[in-house]
Order: structure tokens, then sequence, then C-alpha cells
């Protein structure tokens, strides 16, 4: 069943720590044993996984190769979490008037065309 575009825009941004925390639930395993795998300290993880700190490129290198995923799913998630978040506090749409794409094209300046020898 798809969800309808008015019940998407009610939802909440999900912070990567969610599905990592999910992760962690499947497995059975602690964060401080995740944090000892990944070589991370254990503070680090603990916020990841509270929503308080962002997964970085390295931390998505590690959880990338650790749950045999690729980093760009992790970055991935982050970024999407990042975008979602501003737009809902966005004001950007009643502040920043979309410039004319026509005016970002600088006039095409035209070789000489040789005559052939």
């Amino acid at each position: 069943m798809s969800k309808s575009p008015n019940t998407m825009a009610n939802l909440s941004p999900v912070h990567p720590g969610a599905i990592l925390n999910e992760a962690l639930d499947d497995l059975g395993m602690s964060m401080n044993r995740l944090a000892q795998e990944l070589r991370l300290p254990a503070n680090r993880v603990s916020a990841i996984v509270a929503g308080k700190r962002a997964i970085t490129g390295e931390t998505a290198l590690r959880l990338g190769r650790y749950f045999d995923t690729t980093p760009d799913y992790w970055i991935n998630l982050q970024a999407r979490y990042h975008l979602e978040t501003a737009r809902d506090a966005s004001r950007i749409a009643s502040e920043v008037t979309p410039h004319q794409a026509a005016a970002l094209d600088p006039p095409r300046k035209t070789l000489p065309v040789r005559p052939p020898l």
C-alpha cells in the first residue's frame, strides 16, 4: 500500500541513528560492542544512535565495511536526513527568489570557420 503525499509530509525525518539502532537490535548487539568492532569511541556510536551526531565519511566507511554495505548507503541516509530537516524548517522559499535560468548562460562565442585548404 502506498502512502499519500499528505501522509508522507507529516512524518518526521528519520535520523540514520534510528536505522543503526534497528540493526543493532536485530543483531542483539550493544552500542559498546559495535564501537569496539568499528574501533570508534563508544560515545560517538551512542551519540549517532541517539540522533545527536551525524555520520561522517570515516564512520560511513567503517559502518559500510562492518555491515557489508556501501559507505554511500550511510552517507546518503545522513544527507537525506539533513535535507528533510532543512525542508521542515525552511524559510528559503519565502526568502529566495529564483534567478532566471537564461541569465545564467553567458553568450556563446563562436569561432571563425577557416576555409578548407
